[in-house]
């Protein structure tokens, strides 16, 4: 224990020292392995959520799942110095029926492990098996306190069929005497739900969870505005565009937007040329293709395959080193940066 203790620490050292050095001479360097990954269960989903490229079925890689010895591979290769890995990517982790022997494999390695849920297959028999993996948390989207907003943007979903599962959740949890898994609420903020963000902490007080999130939320075509985006103030990513920026500024617009209306919308946040989460971690999608991050839904920046190449030829390979470079010369050029939040 207190070897793995010191080799993640170590590694921690290398990763900042890296990724500090990249900043201060504009040059990529980077020493050590990923300290976070996220490993794609499946990309299948029964929702249709309108801002989902997999619900909306805009996703143009390939549908399917991971098995375990596949998922194991994964760990093995790329979990040496994990401090926590997350079992979510696309599509709804409960429909792998593998779900549970990865949280235990994953447990064996001494890996802090998460994963989320949109709650509706939180049966009597999975949660059980959910505690007994011994899955550290688990974040459930609940992003309403009725069925009407609820299913505004979970579309096909059940308001209290996720209730009821969270329900289930804390009584079994107790029953078993077992503190994990930490269950969170995230509350996805939107404008049809952001007159109950006083409505869901009570909710999730009443509920006993151990935590309820509010998040904001990311849109594709946000220049326009979206009849989800909620009005302005701290729970939205985007600012009209004649508005004053803050103190945090607003990213530069595309030359062929410029002569667009003031009611043109801008993500809030200045986009600098660094990202720690490029020295820090990763995705691995179901069929092993491994991404920088989990903006890359369709796995577009792919920077290597683990079924051609082992994880530390990827990580360290020429293809994430120039990627890196670009983060650090140019990262508005990137796509999927563009509607980034990630400030350092």
């Amino acid at each position: 224990m207190w070897k793995r203790c010191f080799c993640v620490f170590y590694n921690l050292l290398k990763i900042f020292s890296g990724y500090i050095f990249s900043l201060i001479f504009h040059r990529t360097i980077h020493w050590g392995h990923p300290i976070s990954i996220s490993i794609e269960p499946t990309n299948k989903c029964n929702l249709k959520c309108p801002e989902c490229p997999t619900g909306q079925h805009g996703l143009t890689r390939s549908s399917g799942s991971i098995d375990i010895e596949r998922f194991k591979i994964y760990v093995d290769q790329a979990g040496k110095k994990l401090l926590y890995l997350i079992l979510y990517f696309q599509g709804e982790p409960y429909l792998n029926r593998l779900l549970f022997d990865m949280i235990s494999y994953a447990k064996s390695k001494k890996i802090y492990v998460w994963s989320s849920t949109n709650g509706h297959y939180l049966t009597e028999e999975n949660i059980r098996k959910t505690i007994e993996s011994g899955l550290d948390n688990l974040v459930i989207s609940l992003d309403g306190t009725n069925q009407e907003a609820y299913e505004n943007y979970r579309v096909g979903g059940d308001y209290e069929t996720v209730v009821q599962g969270i329900r289930d959740f804390i009584r079994i949890r107790k029953e078993m005497g077992i503190r994990h898994p930490r269950l969170e609420i995230q509350f996805l903020v939107l404008k049809s739900n952001q007159h109950q963000i006083k409505e869901i902490k009570k909710l999730g007080n009443s509920l006993g969870v151990d935590r309820t999130v509010l998040k904001t939320a990311q849109f594709y075509d946000f220049e326009q505005g979206n009849p989800l985006m909620p009005d302005g103030g701290q729970w939205s990513r985007y600012r009209k565009k004649g508005t004053k920026a803050g103190k945090h500024g607003g990213m530069k617009v595309r030359s062929h937007q410029s002569q667009i209306s003031s009611h043109q919308y801008i993500i809030k946040n200045k986009l600098r040329n660094r990202c720690f989460r490029m020295w820090s971690g990763c995705v691995i999608t179901w069929d092993g293709k491994v991404v920088p991050c989990c903006f890359d839904k369709d796995a577009v920046h792919t920077m290597g395959d683990m079924n051609e190449q082992s994880f530390d030829k990827i990580w360290r390979g020429e293809k994430y080193r120039e990627f890196r470079k670009r983060i650090l010369k140019n990262r508005k050029s990137i796509e999927i940066c563009r509607n980034c939040t990630q400030r350092w």
